[in-house]
């Protein structure tokens, strides 16, 4: 009885371990890949906020990303804002639609 018991969790572990392999060598990678020209566009972007990578001031290296991610963030917000300030009028409604139509008479 204690060899089918131990059969049954040797199998039982086998079988676990053989369906978690698969998962396991694609711990690694991410839905959401960035590609190498996102990646120096998002640098850029840190850049045109005042975020300096090369000043290589370890102290405040968390501080520093972060404070200029938050500063990219309104940055955008505040472009994103604009942008949907100025798109198109927001006048009264008008039904202007031109000149009547002449007819044209051929002699």
């Amino acid at each position: 009885m204690k060899s089918i018991i131990v059969t049954i969790a040797t199998v039982a572990a086998t079988a676990t371990a053989l369906l978690a392999a698969p998962t396991a060598s694609y711990a690694q990678s991410s839905h959401s890949t960035l590609t190498r020209a996102q990646v120096r566009q998002e640098l850029l972007d840190l850049e045109s906020v005042g975020y300096e990578p090369i000043a290589g001031d370890g102290d405040n290296y968390p501080g520093d990303i972060v404070a200029a991610q938050e500063r990219l963030a309104a940055k955008r917000l505040a472009e994103r804002k604009s942008a949907e300030a100025a798109y198109g009028s927001n006048g009264a409604a008008s039904t202007d639609s031109g000149a009547p139509a002449v007819a044209v008479v051929k002699p």
